[in-house]
């Protein structure tokens, strides 16, 4: 007996596991936000297990201002992973997806906007790691930067490089299917 998975298979899968995801950023985001509230105005000895055990008590006693940076840092790359799993579950669940003709322009809106999220998540990645380095060398105990949700840079640039490739040829798929579509 051959069991056969297709692609409406594939994609339900993937919406279960976008939505498990997409809720799994939204709550380390809010977590990272509470936390750097909690641990500044309420009670600095949160610091010492900011989130999932991370220790950030040595950098809040060392500077507030740099704590700070380092929280926000690590939000903002966290909200647009979240960012960027909202526009997937979207995306899977208006049906706009349309398998028959793929060459649509949400589809090529959605890798647009997955390309500039994928970059903005490099760049505050990579800004975090130079950041967080440079407070090391200053003498500051910090983290590993994987414990931080900062690392893979490269990886975030990278992607946003092959899905910026990816959108133009949609576009320009999108512009032949119109030429199409108005000619017959």
């Amino acid at each position: 007996m051959e069991i056969k998975i297709g692609t409406t298979q594939i994609l339900k899968v993937l919406n279960i596991l976008s939505w498990i995801i997409f809720i799994g950023v939204c709550i380390q985001a809010g977590g990272f936000i509470f936390n750097a509230f909690f641990s500044l105005v309420l009670n600095p000895a949160g610091a010492g297990k900011f989130w999932q055990e991370v220790d950030l008590s040595a950098l809040l006693a060392y500077d507030r201002g740099y704590f700070l940076v380092v929280t926000l840092l690590m939000s903002i790359v966290t909200i647009l992973k979240a960012i960027m799993f909202y526009l997937i579950v979207k995306i899977l669940n208006d049906k706009k997806l349309n398998l028959s003709q793929p060459f649509s322009r949400e589809m090529g809106r959605f890798i647009a906007n997955s390309c500039y999220l994928a970059f903005g998540i490099g760049l505050f990645s990579l800004w975090g790691v130079k950041y967080t380095t440079w407070l090391t060398k200053k003498g500051v105990v910090m983290p590993v930067i994987q414990d931080l949700q900062m690392g893979g840079a490269d990886v975030w640039i990278f992607m946003s490089v092959i899905l910026f490739v990816i959108a133009q040829i949609f576009k320009r798929g999108i512009e032949i299917q119109e030429e199409n579509d108005l000619t017959v």
